[in-house]
């Protein structure tokens, strides 16, 4: 099973291979995080809450 790096929320094989960079093996932040959030090739903190 794949999990994110930063919250541990499982992630298929699909979205690693589409979303994290040739080298990676596992994603850095998935669209479960609330803290983080993908910028084009960066990561950078979310401004604001992203939860439900």
């Amino acid at each position: 099973m794949t999990e994110c790096d930063n919250c541990g929320s499982f992630v298929t094989e699909a979205y690693v291979r589409v979303f994290s960079p040739p080298e990676m093996e596992t994603v850095r932040v998935c669209p479960n995080c609330e803290d983080k959030l993908r910028d084009g090739a960066q990561i950078r903190e979310a401004r604001s809450s992203r939860g439900n």
